[in-house]
């Protein structure tokens, strides 16, 4: 998507949904960054649940880049109103 070539006008409910969005996006990908640092602890502290604990791990950037893309989605639409 190519960006505005010059300034934009964004209105109230316009950046509402995008402080909305990028307060959700945050919130969830700060829970999966926990998820993964709670999974590494209990790794280190219970070798033998390693198997369920690095499937945990290993799932968590895949859940990242769906919120990344679902607030990119967001920015996308607005912005495409902009035109």
């Amino acid at each position: 998507m190519p960006l505005p070539e010059g300034p934009v006008t964004l209105t109230p409910e316009q950046v509402r949904e995008l402080a909305s969005g990028l307060s959700h996006m945050r919130h969830e990908i700060n829970n999966h960054l926990s998820l993964i640092m709670a999974s590494a602890e209990l790794l280190r502290l219970k070798p033998d649940m390693a198997e369920k604990l690095v499937k945990s791990i290993v799932d968590q950037p895949t859940k990242i880049s769906k919120e990344m893309a679902a607030y990119s989605h967001i920015l996308e639409r607005i912005v495409g109103q902009l035109r």
